[in-house]
């Protein structure tokens, strides 16, 4: 790695107290900000070719399947890049890993917007999916060194939240762009919008707390659990980390598995939605889609009191938020598939209360695994349960279209409704754990001893 771009060196607390509380209370919000405005536009950059995608059909004359070629391959591509980016992160300065990251697929966009062959296409999509990947790591790396265990919940729920408002605004500005200008502006100025933002990330944001000279976060907040974490988490190789403290974590393993039926569900849903309405409500495209539109605004409050709740009901435990929220899941599904009324509003609320319980455990799995990790890891450990979550995200495509194809929609909220009673079966063994696992307090006895 440049040597600008690693983790800038720990440098002496300093004792003033107040200066260290000023200082805290100042980045903590302008970090925070920071990486919500990145991340949304993120979203920009990744989802500006799904709405201008009926306009390139007509006017380049590519097919249904080649656009589904080049989503499979970006789904398989940005899974393996939040396991490398985050394993890259780990040791980089978050301010310029995240923002050069989202400058890139700013020049990534505007290049797809100016090209015009299949191929090529094809190429920049895939590089951009890999770039793609290095925006959730370094949040992820903020969030646990600035946030302490206590309110991490919270927090990580707010910073979560903005992949909802960049989903939310990216349909308008794409569509409206592609359908005024052509489909080229609307991946050109999506384009342009993240080179200007990745600048400012990398002006704004900062390392971790103890490259300024400031107390660990744990100490700062006196927040117990957050400073286990700290005293067990050694300084050691990045590969004995990830041999230790992510291969060999049970309790990972188990977050990751879950992790791919969570996001079968949710793509699920999402993808197959408004196709659903279509042919079984006889909804109009535009009609079914403003109903899924919901899903976005439920997630978007459902993230919020997942968090919260973890933090206060659970003292920061997030797995019994998981499974309340994952009977939430169930049930909403259910309640979707045995409606048969042609209400609107009824459907809209169904797919409100799916996106409200969904949304919850893919943000706390993420969350959980980086809380069980080594604390130097929690980029590495994000990727890693993400590369399974995008395994289900991919699941959720042709699979899902050969189960649909056969045993129509019944078997496909059969499916959606097996899936989420494994992904709460499989929590059901860590609902009791709080603080790092066992096997882990020993590794690190172990090593305090020399063996």
């Amino acid at each position: 790695m440049l040597k600008w771009m690693k983790s800038a060196l720990e440098k002496p607390v300093k004792d003033d107290k107040e200066h260290i509380n000023h200082t805290y209370r100042y980045w903590r919000i302008h970090i925070m900000l920071g990486m919500y405005a990145g991340y949304a536009v993120y979203y920009f950059t990744r989802k500006s070719f799904n709405y201008v995608m009926p306009e390139m059909l007509v006017n380049l004359n590519i097919t249904v399947a080649d656009v589904g070629l080049m989503g499979t391959l970006f789904y398989f591509m940005y899974g393996a890049s939040r396991f490398i980016s985050g394993i890259l992160s780990d040791a980089a300065n978050p301010r310029y890993f995240m923002g050069i990251g989202l400058i890139l697929t700013g020049i990534i966009n505007i290049l797809f917007g100016l090209s015009s062959s299949l191929w090529v296409l094809m190429v920049f999509w895939i590089c951009n999916a890999f770039f793609q990947g290095w925006g959730w790591a370094p949040c992820s790396k903020l969030l646990t060194s600035w946030y302490s265990r206590n309110e991490r919940g919270f927090w990580w729920a707010v910073c979560n939240t903005s992949h909802n408002v960049g989903g939310a605004i990216i349909p308008l500005l794409a569509g409206y762009l592609a359908v005024q200008y052509g489909w080229r502006y609307g991946m050109i100025v999506p384009g342009i919008i993240a080179i200007v933002v990745g600048c400012f990330l990398c002006f704004r944001l900062r390392d971790r707390p103890v490259s300024m000279g400031l107390p660990t976060v744990g100490y700062w907040r006196d927040d117990q659990l957050e400073i286990e974490q700290e005293q067990k988490s050694a300084k050691l190789p990045i590969m004995e980390i990830l041999k230790r403290y992510i291969f060999t974590n049970k309790y990972i393993w188990l977050l990751a598995i879950s992790y791919v039926f969570v996001y079968i569900v949710r793509i699920g849903i999402n993808d197959w939605g408004n196709l659903y309405l279509v042919k079984n409500h006889n909804y109009s495209l535009v009609k079914a889609n403003s109903a899924l539109t919901m899903l976005e605004i439920g997630g978007f409050i459902g993230t919020i009191v997942a968090g919260w709740g973890s933090d206060k009901l659970f003292s920061g435990n997030r797995v019994p938020m998981n499974i309340i929220f994952m009977a939430g899941i169930f049930f909403s599904v259910l309640f979707l598939w045995l409606l048969r009324i042609d209400s609107y509003f009824l459907n809209a609320a169904c797919f409100f209360a799916i996106g409200f319980f969904i949304f919850g455990p893919q943000m706390l799995i993420g969350m959980a695994a980086a809380e069980s990790a080594h604390k130097d890891s929690a980029g590495a450990a994000t990727g890693f349960v993400g590369i399974f979550g995008y395994l289900g995200a991919g699941l959720s495509g042709w699979p899902l279209a050969k189960v649909l194809e056969i045993w129509h929609w019944n078997g496909f909220f059969t499916v959606l409704s097996i899936t989420t009673v494994l992904s709460a079966l499989l929590l059901l063994p860590l609902i009791s754990k709080k603080k790092i696992p066992t096997f882990q307090k020993q590794q690190f006895i172990e090593e305090k001893q020399g063996i």
